[in-house]
């Protein structure tokens, strides 16, 4: 009698990037690219506590973060200001109970070189570039070290690492002690179990960098993969550190610029 043959098993291989269960935080999620990366960590399963100051968009971007089926909800909050953020904290672990990753992506430009930026506008670039990373990482702090995970993901800039354009000094400079602080705070955060790093957009064709047909035929050629970016580019990086298969890397940067800036 022939020897039946065993039917060999095989196993349905888990998707990359599932994130189902997970809690996020995202600040500038009233902007294009705060949108999209709260759209891709929906897609993930991930529910959203969105952070912004326009009501119209910010309640767009929930919309669509719920039409995925995820939970999502929207507040406005003032990152500049440590008692908004305090609160906002607080009623997003009322809402939730945890937070596992928080996307620091709020942020403003300025033009003007050093003789002619005053010191209001210094100030607001400063204070919603950086300050509000500092606010958000403090209040969230004993969060993480009580759960002994968490993901911290920084929106930074090309401009960081290359001076930026002309007249760009408050922008260059918020950006730049964004990496550093993501460096000290990764070496901080790595006994409790937190990876904090960067995500480095370069030339974007979204929210304060959204760019003119004449912009895009300029810029291009410069470009290695022969486009620009896009704020799904960025997103798609934000969800690679905050799944566990970048469980291991921490301290570090992700360039998103197409090949524009080489290290």
């Amino acid at each position: 009698m022939a020897k039946e043959k065993k039917q060999r098993k095989t196993k349905t291989p888990s998707r990359l990037f599932n994130l189902a269960g997970k809690t996020a935080i995202v600040t500038g999620a009233s902007g294009d690219i705060g949108h999209d990366i709260a759209y891709q960590l929906a897609r993930a399963g991930v529910s959203t506590a969105l952070l912004g100051r326009d009501e119209r968009r910010l309640e767009k971007t929930v919309r669509d973060a719920e039409s995925l089926g995820t939970k999502s909800f929207g507040l406005i909050c003032d990152v500049r200001r440590k008692t908004e953020v305090d609160e906002a904290v607080q009623k997003i672990l009322k809402k939730y109970n945890c937070i596992d990753i928080l996307v620091n992506n709020a942020g403003r430009g300025s033009l003007g070189d050093i003789s002619t930026v005053d010191e209001n506008t210094w100030n607001d670039v400063i204070e919603t570039n950086l300050k509000s990373v500092f606010l958000l990482c403090q209040a969230l702090l004993p969060v993480f070290r009580r759960q002994n995970h968490g993901r911290i993901i920084n929106i930074a800039s090309i401009s960081a690492q290359t001076g930026g354009s002309a007249g760009s000094i408050s922008y260059t400079a918020s950006k730049g002690g964004l990496l550093s602080l993501t460096k000290t705070l990764s070496r901080d955060m790595a006994p409790f179990g937190v990876t904090v790093n960067a995500v480095s957009p370069g030339v974007i064709d979204a929210g304060m960098g959204k760019l003119s047909n004449e912009q895009k035929a300029k810029y291009e050629p410069t470009i290695p993969l022969g486009r620009v970016g896009t704020g799904t580019d960025v997103a798609y990086a934000v969800l690679f550190l905050a799944s566990d298969e970048a469980q291991y890397i921490t301290g570090t940067t992700i360039d998103v610029n197409g090949g524009l800036l080489k290290r």
